[in-house]
């Protein structure tokens, strides 16, 4: 049990869907509900007086969209956010403002599928209490540095990326925090790198939207998976919502089998599956990269890819929003390189250059 009750704010215009939360979250004994608001002005002056230590809220709002309030609240009030929305792209948007997570709202006349929502949202609560606000800005004076750093030693590194042939599997892994410390890799990335496959945990329907929003922003092709999906340069892979993604290989080469199944490590899709099967798969013509996340998904996994004699990163402490994940993969040992999410991608490169 949390040593001290957890105080959280729920905001929603549903009057039905307040009260909703209020009752279902109010029966675990680490959280406390100090109050609920209708609307982001009504958040606004209830967090001046209350001091919650989470806000739950929607994107889609009266008055104020969720999103502009949180670039209002992360100035004024910094603050985690658990955002309960339904499919929207501004939910990735939102995380990259500095909302900590989201769950998304649920069916309301499946009571099943409200009691799941309200256990995940209890465990997103109870994760975001313990995270790092992070804050990801992007200005002109960002995309200047980046178009430097284009034109410096290191673009002229990416080159020999460009003009070399597949030689490995990249294998990432994320959860909390993962959204955004996926693209900061990505977007680093040439355009004819090395296959990449992605198992970040989320639901189903948003994967999709996450993977066409990286598919903007990347120089990469940035895809959801479809089963039976080859693997080829220039090509990312997101795991689907819904299902756990492998990596196969037949005589034209690698493909990913996508497959419903069990929850591995209480998620799915599961980083496990993903690396094991990288593991067996690709052996020593792999990498794996552990990323931000809560409990211990990954972690064997990537030490299955470390024990065929393959490349492994994990991102450290610092730059993580939940030093989870990444920790229980580095204290077991099946980190070969940890480093802060900015250098992985540089160090990712270096790597493949030199190998």
């Amino acid at each position: 049990m949390i040593a001290n009750k957890i105080r959280v704010l729920i905001t929603d215009d549903s009057i039905l869907f307040r009260n909703i939360l209020k009752n279902e979250l109010s029966k675990d004994p680490n959280i406390e509900i100090i109050g609920t608001a209708a609307d982001p002005i009504d958040a606004m002056e209830k967090i001046k007086s209350l001091n919650p230590d989470i806000i739950t809220m929607d994107i889609e709002m009266p008055k104020m969209d969720g999103l502009t309030f949180i670039k209002k609240l992360m100035v004024e009030y910094p603050m985690k956010v658990v955002l309960v929305s339904s499919m929207n792209l501004s939910v990735f948007d939102a995380l990259q403002t500095g909302a900590v997570d989201f769950v998304k709202k649920p069916d309301r006349s499946s009571n099943n599928d409200l009691q799941s929502f309200i256990k995940e949202l209890k465990t997103k609560i109870k994760i975001a209490s313990i995270a790092k606000l992070v804050t990801y800005k992007s200005s002109k004076c960002d995309e200047k540095l980046r178009i430097e750093e284009d034109n410096s030693d290191n673009k002229k590194s990416l080159l020999k990326i460009i003009n070399s042939p597949a030689k490995k599997i990249i294998a990432i892994g994320a959860s909390t925090g993962g959204t955004e410390a996926t693209l900061k890799i990505l977007k680093e990335l040439p355009q004819n790198f090395p296959g990449i496959l992605v198992t970040q945990h989320m639901p189903a329907g948003f994967t999709k939207m996450y993977a066409d929003r990286l598919n903007k922003i990347c120089s990469l092709e940035v895809r959801e998976a479809i089963h039976g999906d080859r693997v080829e340069n220039g090509i990312v892979l997101i795991a689907p919502g819904d299902k756990h993604m492998k990596l196969k290989k037949d005589s034209k080469g690698y493909y990913v089998a996508c497959e419903y199944g069990e929850k591995v490590n209480g998620h799915c899709p599961s980083v496990d599956v993903l690396f094991n099967s990288v593991a067996e798969t690709a052996g020593k013509n792999s990498v794996g990269i552990i990323l931000t996340g809560m409990g211990k998904d990954g972690a064997l996994g990537l030490m299955n890819i470390k024990n065929k004699g393959a490349y492994t990163i994990g991102q450290d402490e610092k730059s993580s929003v939940v030093y989870g994940m990444p920790m229980v993969s580095y204290n077991i040992g099946a980190v070969m390189v940890q480093a802060s999410i900015e250098n992985i991608g540089e160090i990712l490169i270096k790597y493949l250059n030199e190998n």
